[in-house]
């Protein structure tokens, strides 16, 4: 994780690992500086799943718990974690955002990982309260999130332009109509009013995945070096503000 080399692998990957790295780089970039300044941090991956996250971050000498809801996902990452030699570092616990307090100490967390979770929470301003009291004073949220203008976007450009109208129409954090896509969205300033209301004052906003899920796969596969192209290309775009708007995610920093 330390660097680009670190996380987007060799050049023996095929174009779809390129493409997935194109997914999370930034995210990666953007939280390994963090943990950078906080050796053996403690870390709280919520909806951690298999642990895509939390064992890259073990690696690093952290202490990672993963709660998250399915016992299936769970199990696949104390797998991973015993392959990859990080198994003490990695704490696994079956709930959600709704039973934290019940899992975590108050207070005991120096960085929390949300990522993907707030667009099913039941009660988005609730779930960040909560993340709040298990974060140590001054400690740093890594949110994640799904970006509604891109949402617009892409489903306009599937010819689904009613689904598009009923996006572009919806309020922050608003869950679409059934039948009409799954989980809430936000736009960037919706995202910050919503943390600002919480308590936590926003250190750096990320554009994410601004082009990847536009690409054709067959591009990405026909031209040799398209995939890192393609990585370098997100991570120039990653702080620029204008094209928050056009990423299909947002990743925010926020320190409580």
């Amino acid at each position: 994780m330390a660097g680009t080399g670190g996380v987007a692998g060799s050049e023996r990957e095929r174009p779809g690992e390129r493409r997935a790295a194109a997914r999370t780089t930034v995210v990666w970039n953007a939280l390994d500086a963090v943990l950078a300044g906080q050796p053996g941090a403690t870390v709280l991956d919520i909806g951690g799943g298999t642990g895509g996250f939390a064992v890259r971050v073990a690696e690093l000498g952290h202490h990672v718990r993963v709660v998250d809801p399915s016992p299936d996902a769970l199990a696949a990452l104390g797998r991973r974690a015993q392959e990859q030699g990080v198994a003490e570092r990695v704490t696994a616990q079956q709930g959600d955002l709704s039973t934290l307090l019940e899992l975590v100490p108050g207070a005991s967390v120096d960085v929390v990982l949300c990522h993907g979770v707030l667009e099913v929470s039941d009660d988005p301003a609730a779930a960040l309260a909560t993340i709040a009291t298990v974060l140590r004073p001054g400690g740093t949220l890594s949110l994640l999130v799904a970006q509604r203008h891109a949402a617009v976007l892409a489903r306009a450009m599937a010819g689904h332009f009613g689904q598009a109208l009923t996006l572009l129409d919806g309020g922050p954090g608003e869950v679409p109509a059934r039948g009409r896509g799954t989980g809430r969205r936000w736009t960037a300033a919706e995202i910050v009013a919503l943390l600002d209301a919480a308590g936590f004052a926003v250190t750096a906003q990320h554009a994410v995945r601004v082009f990847t899920d536009l690409v054709p796969g067959a591009v990405l596969d026909a031209e040799v070096g398209a995939a890192d192209a393609l990585l370098e290309l997100e991570q120039a775009v990653a702080e620029r503000p204008e094209y928050l708007p056009l990423a299909t995610q947002i990743h925010v920093l926020a320190t409580h």
